[in-house]
């Protein structure tokens, strides 16, 4: 079995951090994440997994937790990974080790993003083995979401580049990549959805372990960065598997898109912030991305500080009328691909329509492009 158990070191940095004061206030108990294929033992019973991503972002953290249900022992992940040969190819390692015949028996899938649901129908079909069958758990509207895009057709490429358009992008190959790219670039990484699914909602108690060892977990659902996200806390390890709404070193992408063009997430997605500050202060976190942290506090801090400065200069340049498209050199300060570039348009007119919907910018439409400017 290729399974890695490490100490936690407190208060240890992880190799090649950038040291700077926002990162000094959170501990990181391990400094090295297991590689691709591999399971890093964090506490008894649960595993910590990697999987690669064909992104500037190149990986997302999965969780495995040995589990027993009817009887039965075995598995339950939390996320999936994307639909490709290296991830598949990652999952079978780990059936021939870590799992060591035993079962899986469930997928929960904090929410419907490429990179947490794309392999679910696979793994809940049991792979190309088929060696079992297991439930997928979600949220109704993040599957809703994720059954939707999968089934649905190339028509989103030209209807992103005309959201955008609409923003103030007006590179021509910018718009035409959109557009070729389409919505079947969701479908290449999440090609199906499973048919049927076992729902669960906020507040709801998720029992996960063996007999006599069982973590109960508390659903916690976040807004902003996806419609109904699922977060996972258990109070007796002080343990919140936090998905996407709490990252350590990068700040979550809350971004207006085609699909909801007059969508206001940014304040949601704060006030769902605010839910994390009743936990304890000492809270192991386990991210989508980056390393398992504590400093939960000081991270949902540091957020709500983020933004605020964000809003801030966002209202300062809209001195002047402004489209997103003018907002995002003022927001990322660095070159960005194609991928990259939607989601800073996203984000940009995620903070206009804060701000906007506040009553602090008035918005216009002239020759087919928004504008804001201070009201």
């Amino acid at each position: 079995m290729r399974v890695k158990r490490g100490r936690p070191a407190a208060g240890r940095r992880v190799p090649g951090a950038p040291l700077n004061p926002l990162e000094s206030q959170l501990s990181y108990p391990w400094p090295a994440a297991p590689a691709s294929g591999e399971a890093f033992a964090l506490r008894p019973g649960l595993h910590w997994l990697r999987m690669p991503l064909p992104f500037a972002l190149d990986h997302i953290n999965l969780w495995l937790l040995e589990d027993e249900i009817d009887g039965v022992a075995g598995f339950t992940a939390i996320d999936c990974g994307i639909a490709s040969d290296d991830t598949r190819a990652a999952w079978e390692r780990l059936f021939d080790s870590v799992f060591d015949g035993r079962p899986l028996l469930r997928v929960l899938a904090t929410h419907f993003h490429p990179d947490h649901l794309g392999l679910a129908h696979w793994l809940v079909a049991g792979g190309e083995r088929r060696r079992w069958q297991a439930p997928l758990w979600m949220s109704a509207t993040e599957y809703a979401y994720g059954r939707f895009l999968s089934a649905g057709s190339n028509e989103g490429g030209a209807d992103a580049a005309e959201h955008f358009r609409r923003h103030g992008l007006s590179d021509p190959d910018t718009l035409a990549a959109l557009r070729a790219r389409g919505g079947g670039n969701y479908r290449k990484l999440v090609p199906a959805v499973p048919r049927a699914y076992h729902r669960i909602v906020d507040g709801d108690q998720i029992a996960i372990g063996r007999a006599g060892a069982k973590r109960v977990f508390r659903v916690i659902v976040g807004y902003g960065h996806a419609p109904e996200h699922v977060s996972l806390y258990c109070a007796e390890d002080r343990l919140l598997v936090s998905g996407d709404m709490v990252l350590p070193r990068i700040s979550t992408n809350v971004s207006v898109f085609d699909l909801e063009p007059e969508a206001n997430p940014l304040p949601r997605y704060l006030r769902s912030l605010d839910q994390y500050l009743v936990l304890p202060a000492d809270t192991l976190v386990l991210p989508s991305h980056g390393q398992p942290f504590v400093g939960l506090h000081q991270r949902v801090a540091q957020q709500h500080g983020h933004h605020e400065a964000r809003l801030a200069e966002v209202y300062e340049a809209c001195a002047t009328p402004r489209a997103a498209a003018d907002i995002v050199p003022v927001l990322f300060k660095r070159e960005l691909d194609l991928h990259q570039m939607s989601f800073a348009l996203g984000e940009s007119l995620a903070h206009l329509h804060a701000l906007w919907y506040e009553g602090r910018l008035q918005r216009r439409l002239a020759d087919g492009v928004y504008t804001f400017a201070q009201a």
